[in-house]
């Protein structure tokens, strides 16, 4: 076991304790979140609510944003806070999954898993995922199985048949596919084919606004809506405000407006959030249909017939049931016409939260089967 980079935050562990503890962890581009809980007995209920020892906060530990090294650092900081907050110490930590976007391929996992077993001691059962599949545990209670849409500032859809297939859609980015590619639809309003998440909803209005001022697209009440909530006084004033700092979450904080102007009836933007709803919703379904795809095939999960009762996880501020145009439910509405056993979940707890049920899961399985072995 070793103190990695930061010696001196482990100094805390002279005053070790007995109780056996769980980390998750939930690691995203803006924030990460480590949650401490004792071991549960799987004989009993979960307990409501859950007994959480501790919770500690950090800042991105999404190694393509700040680099493998930055984010090696966060990481083992909010661990180390939350072990310290509990009173506990590595050696009372039975299972550790760390959920951290960033995390798409066998490589990432292995890097990480690598890393993980300089830390903590041998006899600790590790987990890494993608920040997705803690979204997937928060609604499922653990259990790895069903769909999960995540629509915050970007988008993913995740699944998982029972016997631990998996699949995934979007969640590429800006760049490579989150924010939309367009033409020209026959009434004349822009036609983006991959308009997702919270980006890509505030994104296409931003490009709405400048198409109409432009001349090439039709009158918007967004142009005056937007001008206002930035203080702005022309179209003209958003090239410079757009790339004076384009951030993801900045532009994302727009999608209020989108959904205010879609309320009061603006066509634009309604197109906006119709075509946000469609590209949501196909998501969910290139998921479904993969692992529809390993049931025909022989594995456990999502039946062919697409009736089979299913869980459908949804998360993130897009998705929030709140507004008089509820792009969750109508997300919602779209796939259960393909696929009518999916039931929603709107999740109780938070994905670290989820992250330190599916370590717990994964942890009282395994030690269950050696049990029986001996």
């Amino acid at each position: 076991m070793k103190r990695y980079r930061n010696g001196e935050i482990w100094d805390f562990e002279a005053m070790d304790t007995r109780r056996e503890v769980i980390l998750g962890l939930d690691g995203g581009t803006t924030s990460t979140v480590c949650i401490c809980m004792p071991v549960i007995s799987m004989s009993d209920p979960l307990p409501d609510p859950l007994p959480i020892l501790a919770r500690a906060v950090a800042g991105c530990t999404n190694h393509n944003s700040v680099g493998e090294d930055a984010a090696r650092e966060t990481l083992e900081q909010v661990m180390a806070d939350a072990l310290s907050k509990s009173g506990s110490s590595r050696s009372a930590v039975r299972a550790v999954c760390l959920a951290v976007s960033g995390v798409n391929h066998p490589t990432d996992q292995q890097r990480i898993l690598n890393w993980l077993r300089e830390i903590f001691p041998s006899h600790v059962r590790l987990y890494v995922h993608n920040d997705a599949v803690a979204a997937l545990a928060c609604g499922t209670m653990g259990k790895l199985h069903g769909c999960v849409l995540i629509a915050g500032t970007g988008t993913i859809a995740y699944g998982f048949t029972e016997d631990g297939r998996e699949a995934r859609a979007a969640g590429a980015g800006p760049i490579l596919g989150d924010w939309g590619r367009g033409g020209i639809s026959g009434s004349g309003f822009m036609k983006f084919d991959f308009i997702l998440g919270g980006y890509g909803i505030a994104a296409q209005a931003l490009t709405a606004v400048i198409r109409a001022y432009d001349g090439r697209g039709p009158h918007t009440m967004l142009t005056s809506n937007i001008l206002r909530t930035l203080d702005l006084s022309s179209p003209d004033e958003l090239i410079g405000w757009t790339y004076a700092d384009p951030s993801w979450a900045r532009i994302a904080a727009l999608v209020p407006v989108v959904v205010s102007c879609a309320e009061a009836g603006d066509e634009v933007a309604n197109r906006i959030l119709l075509d946000s709803v469609q590209e949501l919703a196909l998501s969910v379904k290139a998921v479904v249909q993969r692992l529809v795809y390993a049931v025909k095939h022989g594995w456990d999960g999502i039946k062919p017939n697409g009736t089979d009762s299913f869980p459908l996880v949804m998360v993130g501020g897009v998705l929030e049931a709140n507004k008089m145009w509820d792009i969750g439910k109508e997300v919602i509405n779209f796939i259960s016409k393909e696929y009518s056993g999916a039931f929603p979940i709107r999740p109780k707890v938070e994905p670290a939260v989820g992250a330190a049920l599916l370590a717990w899961n994964s942890f009282m399985k395994e030690s269950n089967k050696e049990a029986h072995k001996r």
